[in-house]
């Protein structure tokens, strides 16, 4: 019976649930959400310098004419900076187990979110459309893609400031509140690096 129960071992079965208790909800020692977010934003990163590859070689085409950017792209600007640090200012709150801050700085971070992309939209109308000319079209094109990103960051906000809404600890959104922070610092980073290169083209 032994020699039986020798032969007909799977030594893999064993194995298997070694490598499942060691990666059980994390990969390389982190939670599975932030690596999933640092997966996403190379993935974004990249998609991002195709299309900034693409207006660069675009503009050297005769057909190309310059637009004036809207001045309203400043103060829009500004608005985005000020909803990164109201997020940085949620995830400090996070850190010291401060739910009050947590609330203010998400709800303040979401709401100056909204004015920047309202104030994209009002840019869009002083800028006005032209078909004919690229560099109207991929002005277009460049803050549409950010906006979109913003408001796919605004659905992970609306899930986060609903848990905080119905009196969820500070420890239960900790994470969450950092992986919102991360992304709108990077999305205002991209906006950065969007916004000089429409500037300086």
């Amino acid at each position: 019976m032994r020699l039986f129960r020798e032969i007909t071992k799977k030594p893999w079965l064993s194995e298997e649930a070694m490598v499942a208790d060691l990666h059980s909800g994390s990969t390389f020692g982190a939670p599975t959400p932030r690596v999933g977010l640092r997966v996403f934003l190379v993935v974004v990163t990249v998609v991002f310098g195709l299309f900034i590859v693409s207006y660069i070689s675009r503009q050297t085409l005769s057909d190309w004419n310059s637009v004036h950017e809207p001045a309203l792209l400043w103060l829009n600007t500004g608005v985005l900076i000020l909803a990164s640090v109201a997020m940085q200012w949620a995830r400090r709150s996070a850190g010291r187990d401060d739910i009050g801050g947590v609330k203010n700085g998400m709800f303040a971070g979401g709401l100056l979110t909204l004015a920047f992309l309202a104030g994209q939209l009002f840019a869009w109308q002083q800028l006005g459309y032209s078909r004919t000319n690229p560099a109207s079209v991929f002005f277009y094109l460049l803050t549409a893609v950010h906006g979109i990103h913003l408001l796919g960051g605004l659905v992970a906000w609306i899930r986060t400031t609903t848990k905080v809404s119905r009196g969820f600890e500070a420890a239960n959104v900790r994470l969450s509140v950092e992986l919102c922070a991360v992304y709108w610092h990077f999305l205002l980073f991209v906006w950065f690096i969007l916004f000089g290169l429409l500037l300086v083209t």
